[in-house]
């Protein structure tokens, strides 16, 4: 059996684990078998396919690694516009409760919005900040 054919059955192998472990790692290290492969078909000897593999394969996770890192970090759920429709939502706060909630009417039902830890309740249009429980968390706009 040939060596390139070897390194596409283990970049396959690699592929496989991938998608049923669901970590991009594999598939990064995947690419650095394929391109040993691919070496291989160029004629490349063994030690020179290890050395692309590993530099390949390798490079790839560290350079994943790194993007990742620069990334900002996730929001929680119930912060998260992208998760939840309701947050960047507008809400008239009437009065304030003097336990710091007020009950505000939002999408056709009443909600009880709370302010913000450490802010002076004011009245006036709010954006909804977070949604927790039936909570809505407000800042004034």
């Amino acid at each position: 059996m040939e060596l390139s054919t070897v390194w596409w059955l283990i970049a396959g192998a690699a592929i496989v684990l991938e998608l049923m472990s669901g970590t991009v790692y594999l598939l990064l290290l995947g690419g650095g078998f394929a391109a040993a492969a691919v070496s291989a078909h160029l004629g490349a000897g063994l030690t020179t396919q290890l050395v692309v593999a590993a530099v390949i394969g390798v490079g790839a996770v560290l350079a994943w690694y790194v993007i990742r890192k620069r990334r900002p970090p996730e929001l929680p759920a119930q912060s998260n516009a992208d998760v939840n429709l309701d947050v960047g939502g507008s809400v008239q706060v009437d009065a304030w409760n003097t336990d710091g909630t007020a009950s505000v009417r939002y999408r056709g039902a009443q909600w009880t919005a709370m302010h913000r830890p450490g802010v002076t309740p004011t009245t006036g249009m709010h954006r909804v900040a977070e949604v927790v429980g039936s909570r809505l968390i407000v800042d004034k706009i």
